[in-house]
C-alpha cells in the first residue's frame, strides 16, 4: 500500500461561538476565538490517498488530477470565505477545525472516485496555524 499525499492551501474566516451561551461563557471557552467581530486563518491542507501503482502509470492517483479535485471542490468552496456565513456545509455548525475536517472527507469522499477507481480517501490533514491541526481518517 502506498500512501500519496496533496498539499494545498486556503484562507477563511470564521468565529467559534455557541449562541446558547452568555458571551462570558464563549469567552472563557473560546477566548479570541470568539471575537464577535471573526477572526481569520491560512489554513494548510493535506489531502492522503492510498493505494497500489497503477501497472501502466506508476501512479496510486494522477497528482495533477487530485489538485483539480481538491481546488475546484473544497478550495473555492472555502477560500476567502466566512465560514460561519458563506460556507454552505458549515452552515448550523461550529465552524472548527475539526468540523470543517469532517466536510472536507465527506466532498473528497464523494468526488474521489469521478478522478480515480482504485485509490481511496485515507486522511485529511488541516492546519489552522502551524502549531494546531487536525487528523481525520474518516
Amino acid at each position: 500500500m502506498i500512501y500519496v499525499s496533496r498539499h494545498e492551501h486556503f484562507n477563511a474566516a470564521h468565529k467559534l461561538y455557541n449562541s446558547s451561551w452568555t458571551k462570558e461563557k464563549n469567552e472563557e471557552v473560546f477566548g479570541p476565538c470568539a471575537n464577535e467581530n471573526w477572526h481569520g486563518h491560512n489554513f494548510d491542507l493535506i489531502v492522503t490517498v492510498k493505494g497500489e501503482p497503477n501497472q501502466d502509470t506508476g501512479f496510486v492517483v494522477d497528482l495533477k488530477k487530485l489538485s483539480t479535485l481538491i481546488r475546484k471542490e473544497v478550495i473555492e468552496v472555502f477560500d476567502h470565505k466566512n465560514l460561519n456565513l458563506d460556507v454552505e456545509v458549515m452552515r448550523g455548525k461550529m465552524a472548527s477545525t475539526e468540523n470543517m475536517a469532517i466536510e472536507i472527507w465527506k466532498i473528497l469522499q464523494s468526488t474521489l472516485p469521478n478522478i480515480t477507481s482504485t485509490a481511496r480517501l485515507h486522511c485529511v490533514k488541516l492546519y489552522e496555524t502551524p502549531r494546531n491541526f487536525v487528523e481525520y481518517f474518516g
